[in-house]
């Protein structure tokens, strides 16, 4: 086989220690390997790095284990070529499974160019994903605690949401208020109904009619301090973001020229040194807001983990694996089997099914037909999936060309697809004993034949 680095080293990284072999292949004569265990506290690293050095390596290999590969990553960060690679492609040969035997087939496979990298942003990014994950955590833990609200409700014989949608909202707030002050009268809580509850207020009298006990009480005030601090964190969260995407989206300084007997850097161009045409992150946001199911906080977190340049994703298809939402591969003997999707962004996937449920609703929206059609074949889930994969596509392409998008309306696919579709509904309505005959007519979707 070619070989690609002649100085390379792999590393099999662990929570405590860092198994690293370092090969060099001289022009004439065979591979020379050296291996060394080293700590993952950042001493420990910086020797690492040092040692590194000192072989001359060019590139290195780990693994993408957990959260350990962090602080390896940067500490080697902008001192040699890091290649992040998938633990499941690089399968040694079963049998020989050790620690050196991993890092020896890292750098072995390395060194031949056998190895593909996963995509790890920029640092400014990569803080930017550390709070919008943060923040989707809190918005799940809020969620779970407004379940345990309504847990205890059910416990009391209190069946306040079975007539308010929403919990947290401000009637249903002040009446939980009430009944953790003390309040028995369920007329007089019903009254502190607002706007377009009040024309529920005999419900409301009915619903909270139940034996609330002192026990109940302590529960549930002990969840509404829970929830109130959960929300402060996440609109301090949401604050920290805006900052974060103001400092990405700051024009960068004007680089100094290249002597003039520099070389062209290799490779592509780091984020935030392409064309002035190129988004950034607030041109982004207002980009994506336009589509159906995206808010400005959706947004945020889609574009913390794919960023505003789509070079990294040469293609839409590879984007959406990347991202989980695109269906596998499952075919043997030429038959196809049913192929779950693929492992992707948990993140990403999370964030794309939420905006799906939003475009769903959406009136007038292709999403919502597209769901609709596929929901009654595949069923829901699967539906909101294609749903999720449709806007991850428009993404890229709204991003990719700095494009405004567009909305084709929900007929759009009947549109495409008219004549097949009338032969399709013509043969059901035959099927039924019909029989069915169509006279030409111009109507305000087909124009008059002259």
């Amino acid at each position: 086989m070619e070989l690609l680095y002649p100085r390379c080293a792999g590393l099999d990284v662990h929570k405590k220690t860092v198994v690293a072999c370092r090969v060099y292949t001289p022009e004439h004569g065979p591979k020379q390997e050296e291996v060394r265990t080293f700590g993952t506290t950042t001493p420990e690293l910086l020797l690492l790095l040092d040692w590194l050095k000192e072989g001359d390596c060019t590139h290195v290999a780990l693994e993408s284990t957990g959260e350990y590969w962090k602080p390896v990553y940067n500490v080697l960060e902008g001192n040699v070529e890091i290649l992040l690679v998938n633990a499941k492609h690089v399968k040694t040969v079963p049998g020989r499974k050790t620690d050196v035997g991993d890092a020896q087939w890292l750098a072995d496979l390395l060194r031949h160019g056998l190895l593909q990298g996963s995509y790890v942003p920029p640092k400014p990014q990569r803080q930017l994903r550390a709070l919008t994950r943060q923040r989707s955590n809190l918005v799940a833990q809020r969620a779970m605690v407004v379940n345990w609200l309504q847990k205890v409700l059910e416990d009391a014989n209190i069946k306040l949401a079975a007539v308010a949608t929403d919990l947290t909202g401000v009637s249903a707030r002040a009446m939980l208020a009430a009944l953790v002050d003390g309040e028995a009268a369920p007329g007089a809580i019903a009254e502190l109904a607002r706007g377009r509850m009040r024309t529920k207020r005999d419900a409301l009298e009915a619903a909270l009619t139940g034996r609330v006990e002192e026990h109940h009480r302590f529960l549930l005030t002990q969840h509404l301090l829970l929830m109130d601090h959960l929300e402060e964190q996440i609109e301090l969260f949401s604050e920290r973001i805006a900052a974060q995407v103001a400092v990405l989206s700051a024009p960068a300084p004007p680089a100094e020229p290249p002597a003039a007997s520099a070389p062209p850097p290799a490779g592509p161009p780091a984020a935030g040194t392409g064309p002035a045409s190129l988004p950034s992150y607030e041109q982004a946001l207002a980009l994506l807001d336009p589509i159906p199911g995206i808010n400005r906080r959706v947004a945020e977190a889609i574009l913390a983990e794919i960023g505003t340049r789509m070079e990294q994703f040469p293609t839409a298809a590879q984007l959406c694996s990347w991202a989980g939402v695109a269906p596998g591969n499952r075919e043997s003997g030429g038959k196809r089997y049913a192929g779950k999707t693929t492992e992707g962004n948990p993140a990403l996937r999370k964030a794309l099914v939420q905006a799906a449920h939003g475009a769903i609703r959406t009136k007038g929206s292709s999403f919502g037909a597209v769901y609709h059609r596929l929901a009654s074949r595949r069923g829901k889930q699967k539906a909101v999936i294609a749903v999720a994969r449709k806007l991850l596509i428009v993404i890229y392409h709204v991003l990719r060309t700095g494009t405004p998008y567009r909305e084709l309306g929900a007929s759009y696919l009947d549109e495409r697809k008219r004549e097949s579709l009338v032969q399709q509904l013509i043969r059901r309505l035959e099927k039924l004993g019909h029989r069915v005959s169509l006279a030409l007519q111009p109507t305000a979707t087909t124009p008059a034949a002259a």
